[in-house]
């Protein structure tokens, strides 16, 4: 009875130490007696104990951080560059047996990649390259591990330090650039300044000419429509006049009147020449003659009174 409880017990141990859990992002490789044997998938595996064994193989995405180093460039510039590495596994059978130490080979052969890549690129296309370089080193690495079971999926370069000299001459060549840029945009701003003022005078004295020649045109409609009303006013009294004396039926000895009247009036004044109508000719011929007459007289009658 008792060698049953101890075989039964020893059956419990040995079962429970055959049975191996994988983890969903996890693969298992099992070895018996030092040789590869199958491939497990994740969930309760049993194997033998004491006689297989299991290795679990991490099937997530890893990342492998390539320390810095320098590296020089087409142009024999000297630059520390870093960069880090992602992978994932797509065949835990070859990562296992393939290479001895997946993460140190890929951080050699990132290494020595980043420098032949870099070596074949000026400092200038180095340091503005990086999507390039990132791509060609993908490409190589890639290519490399694939036998290893890998698959390189990203490579970013984390920093690229030019020498300190280079650094200095580029940061003198920002500021320079930086100045040039000032100096263009201030002198672009004072031309803007300038055209803005001289289109602001330009319009002002547009618009004061346009002032002015409305002012003078609303004063010359005023002088014409003052003289129009004047010269109509006048026109009209004169048809009044001349209305007023038809309708009176005047005779001539009153139109000659009214004429000797206008003629005292005009002689009053300063005009050296006086024009006299045509109808008023003969009369004024009649008075002239008889005012002739009498001054004969009157000079005759004095010459007798003298001899006398």
């Amino acid at each position: 009875m008792g060698f049953v409880v101890v075989a039964a017990i020893f059956l419990f141990i040995w079962a429970l130490l055959g049975l191996k859990i994988v983890r969903p992002y996890q693969r298992g490789a099992v070895e018996r007696l030092g040789k590869y044997q199958r491939l497990v998938h994740p969930g309760l595996n049993f194997i033998i104990p004491f006689l297989e064994r299991l290795i679990k193989v991490d099937m997530r995405e890893q990342v492998v951080d390539v320390p810095p180093q320098e590296v020089i460039t087409k142009d024999n510039a000297t630059v520390t560059v870093d960069a880090i590495v992602y992978y994932e596994v797509t065949d835990p059978v070859k990562v296992l047996y393939n290479v001895a130490n997946f993460r140190l080979a890929t951080i050699k052969l990132a290494q020595t990649n980043l420098r032949n890549v870099i070596g074949d690129l000026t400092l200038d296309e180095s340091l503005t390259s990086r999507e390039r370089i990132n791509a060609k080193l993908r490409d190589v690495l890639d290519e490399a591990t694939d036998k290893w079971g890998a698959k390189v999926t990203r490579v970013e370069l984390q920093r690229i330090e030019p020498p300190a000299d280079v650094t200095e001459a580029m940061h003198r060549q920002m500021k320079a650039e930086r100045d040039r840029r000032a100096l263009v945009l201030e002198a672009e701003g004072v031309r803007q300044a300038a055209i803005l003022k001289a289109e602001g005078e330009k319009q002002a004295k547009i618009l004061e000419a346009e002032g002015q020649a409305a002012a003078i045109e609303r004063v010359a409609n005023a002088e014409r429509y003052k003289l129009t009303t004047v010269a109509e006013g006048e026109a009209q009294a004169i048809e009044r006049v001349y209305s007023a004396i038809h309708r009176g039926n005047p005779t001539r000895d009153l139109i000659t009147i009214k004429y000797l009247e206008t003629l005292s009036k005009m002689a009053e004044g300063r005009a050296t020449k006086m024009f006299v109508p045509y109808e008023a000719s003969g009369m004024l011929s009649a008075l002239a003659m008889i005012t002739d007459v009498l001054k004969e007289k009157s000079s005759d009658g004095g010459e007798e009174s003298g001899g006398k």
